[in-house]
């Protein structure tokens, strides 16, 4: 119990500055070059947007709804119900201000939609 409170004591800590310096170490490589300590800036939090119990931002399933209703599944062809092997994804991430709206959401292969994820934050910066 005691991490979840310190956990969501730690996100509302980073929601409320948007952009916040970062410290990090100096450090050797493993080809040997050696980096010098720096700061750098985290990634931007949307600090607007309404959060669920585990705090990630809350998405609408009745847009969901509508994207699935409007474009089927690739894979089964089918409007409604799981759909293996895709995700729905926002062209423009949520956390960088994009549209929780069946405009802003398309089909992608679960492969491309992690390595999707993994770099679309440090865009928010941009």
């Amino acid at each position: 119990m005691r991490k979840v409170s310190l956990r969501f004591v730690a996100l509302l800590a980073l929601a409320s500055v948007s952009l916040q310096a970062t410290h990090v170490r100096g450090y050797t490589k493993k080809d040997g070059t050696v980096v010098q300590a720096y700061e750098r800036k985290s990634p931007a939090l949307c600090s607007t947007c309404s959060r669920d119990a585990r705090h990630r931002i809350e998405r609408s399933a009745a847009a969901r709804s509508q994207f699935k209703t409007a474009h089927p599944c690739p894979s089964t062809g089918r409007r409604s119900g799981a759909c293996p092997g895709y995700a729905v994804d926002h062209v423009k991430p949520l956390a960088c201000g994009g549209a929780d709206a069946p405009e802003n959401m398309q089909w992608q292969g679960l492969a491309a939609s992690k390595a999707k994820d993994k770099w679309e934050r440090a865009g928010c910066m941009l």
